[in-house]
């Protein structure tokens, strides 16, 4: 199960974010409260042995613009960020969001 999953609901907590990914590789789930999809996501991000930041789109929408703009990866919700050294380096959405995908890729950005 998740440690802990975290909302990032400012640009501070989001260059926070990015500034740990300079340590080690962290991880972002844009999610919709409103989304099936992102229901069955949320199940799947819920696994993962590790802190992932939430940002939870109804309530969000600027940070998950500035992410975007930040790392040039194009909204999608769900989606996963694999951040590492302020860029994303690994990414996925909708069904493909997957607990064994984000592991593994946590692990090739060690």
């Amino acid at each position: 199960m998740a440690k802990t999953f975290f909302k990032i609901t400012s640009k501070d907590e989001l260059e926070q974010l990015l500034s740990n990914s300079n340590n080690k590789p962290v991880v972002v789930f844009k999610h919709s409260t409103s989304c099936p999809i992102s229901s069955r996501a949320y199940r799947e991000m819920e696994q993962l042995d590790g802190d992932v930041g939430l940002v939870v789109i109804q309530s969000a929408r600027d940070i998950s613009r500035e992410l975007e703009l930040v790392t040039g990866v194009r909204h999608e919700s769900p989606q996963v960020i694999v951040l590492r050294d302020g860029k994303a380096v690994w990414t996925a959405s909708h069904f493909d969001v997957q607990a064994g995908a984000v592991e593994k890729a946590l692990e090739a950005n060690s």
